[in-house]
Formats: structure tokens, sequence, C-alpha cells
């Protein structure tokens, strides 16, 4: 039976309701050579971040998944600390961010030596807390991948065929996407098990659907940021298309930034909730397709 590996232990799906697929507790987009660098005592990231956690477990979010990786501050110790003190799960990554926040010790290692700490992590434990990765998160550049990037990613092919984990990857052209596919065609890893993150970033829609009909997942994450309407037109235009099954919506908001003053201030996770899905219903989006989109989607894509 598949599990969601989270924070507070494997969760199947009768135990889960809806999940936001995309989400930051803890982010710190200084490069990691920056002095203060993810530096934050826990305690402080609870305070901010549990009334965050609060709100969305009031509205029926049964889960989050954490997109912080390594490269942009990860602090899976803290994302422990807001859901210990929420009871509330969520989803942590193995993996590495792109060029120039690749931390020193990558460049160093061998493609072996980098699978083989994803697998650890995945199977047995993060390097900062004690709990499993549940997922692997990279990216690449804009404008293609480069050769540290490529090596990561076939580290992370091999790793997720090892542990059945789920590749996302923040990249932000379709036809970086679809390299990347090439890549891990090349090293046998299926494309549904890579989600093709900031989707809605490629100005191509016809290259948003050529990215899902390879078979990958494809997500929406601006939600709250964008134009209602204009995300709703976009989903409405999917489901038409045929891949309402492999669509991911999230917010990509939050967060703890321990380069602002007290963490700054944290964005909600509650646009969808609120505003974008009875949208959707008075669109005439039926309960199912909620559902699928909402529930049963990021539990297949992150579930192994």
């Amino acid at each position: 039976m598949k599990q969601l590996h989270t924070t507070l232990g494997p969760r199947t799906a009768d135990q889960l309701g809806m999940i936001l697929p995309h989400e930051h507790v803890f982010v710190d987009l200084r490069t990691p050579d920056q002095p203060g660098y993810a530096e934050a005592d826990p305690a402080d990231v609870v305070r901010l971040m549990a009334p965050q956690i609060e709100a969305i477990k009031s509205r029926g979010i049964t889960a989050l998944v954490e997109c912080s990786p390594t490269g942009v501050g990860r602090r899976a110790d803290c994302d422990l600390a807001v859901s210990q003190a929420t009871d509330f799960p969520i989803v942590v990554p193995t993996g590495i961010y792109r060029e120039p926040w690749i931390p020193a010790w990558v460049s160093g290692a061998t493609e072996d030596q980098i699978e083989a700490w994803m697998v650890r992590e995945l199977e047995e434990r993060l390097d900062e807390a004690d709990f499993r990765a549940g997922w692997i998160k990279l990216s690449a550049g804009d404008d293609g991948i480069t050769s540290l990037e490529t090596m990561i990613l076939r580290a992370a092919a091999r790793a997720a065929q090892k542990t059945g984990a789920i590749i996302g990857s923040h990249t932000i052209r379709g036809r970086v996407v679809m390299d990347q596919l090439d890549i891990l065609a090349s090293e046998g890893l299926a494309a549904d098990r890579f989600i093709s993150i900031h989707t809605q970033l490629e100005p191509d829609f016809d290259m948003q659907l050529a990215v899902a009909e390879r078979g990958a997942w494809i997500e929406y994450d601006n939600i709250g940021t964008a134009d209602d309407a204009e995300t709703c037109d976009r989903i409405e235009k999917v489901l038409a298309a045929g891949h309402g099954h492999q669509l991911l919506l999230s917010h990509d908001r939050g967060w703890y930034d321990p380069a602002q003053p007290g963490g700054g201030e944290p964005k909600p996770y509650t646009h969808l909730s609120d505003v974008l899905l009875p949208m959707l219903v008075e669109r005439g989006v039926d309960d199912a397709t909620l559902h699928q989109l909402t529930h049963a989607n990021p539990f297949n894509a992150f579930a192994r």
C-alpha cells in the first residue's frame, strides 16, 4: 500500500484529505556561502508559522508538501518542530537546487555519492532531522540544464527508481523540462515520476500540454498571486484536454525567511480553499473533479 512519508510518519490515502503540493515553511534564497545562511531557532519558526498551519487545518487541509531542498535553506528540523507543534504532517524533500545555490560539497561529489545520499535520506533519515524525506526536489537553469545540474538529475533518477520517490523540478522553460524528461528516460525513469514545477511560467500553453502528454505531472502553483480568472481558465483547458489526473494546484507561499527581521511576514496558504475552489464550483466543475485535483492527485504524485 502506497504511503505519504511525512514528518509524523507514513500516512495512507484513507488517513488524509486535501493536500497542498507546493508550499514552503522555511526558505533562505541567499546562496549557501552567505553569512547567516539558513540560521534560525526552531522555536521562532514555530511562532511565525504555526498560525499559518492552524489556518489551513481549520479549512480541512490535512498535509502540506515543503518544497525547500538543500541549497535554498532546507531546515527539516524546523519543519518537524512546526509539524509537532500543530500535529500536522509535512512532506519534506531530499535533493539539491540549481546553480549558483548548489552547496560546495556537491561539486566535489560523484554521481554515485549524490545518489547514495538521496537514497539514505529517503529510506533512513534526513541529515538534520530523524524522519524520512518524502520526495526529491531539484531545479534547472532557465536557459538550459548545466552539466552539474545534469549530474544531480541523473543521480536523482537512480534514487527515484530505488525508492519509488517522485522528482519535482523548479524549471521555468518547457523546452528545458523536455530536456530533463529525455535525461530521465535515458536513465529508465518513467515520466509519471516527474513533476514540472511552476508550469504556468511557460508562456506557451501548448508546451504545457506537451509536457503532460509526455506523461509528467504539471503544476500550477501561483494561486493567490496570479489572476484567479486566468488560473481558472487554464485549469479548465487542462481538464478539457484530458489531463486533469496529472494536474497539481498550490500557492508556493509561506514562509519563515532568516534573511528578514523576525523571519519576515508569511503569505497564507488559504487562497485555494477560500477563493479559487469556489470559483471553479461556480464555473461548473463537479465535486469529483475537485476531489481529484486536491485530494487524489497530490497523494498519487507523492506517495510511494
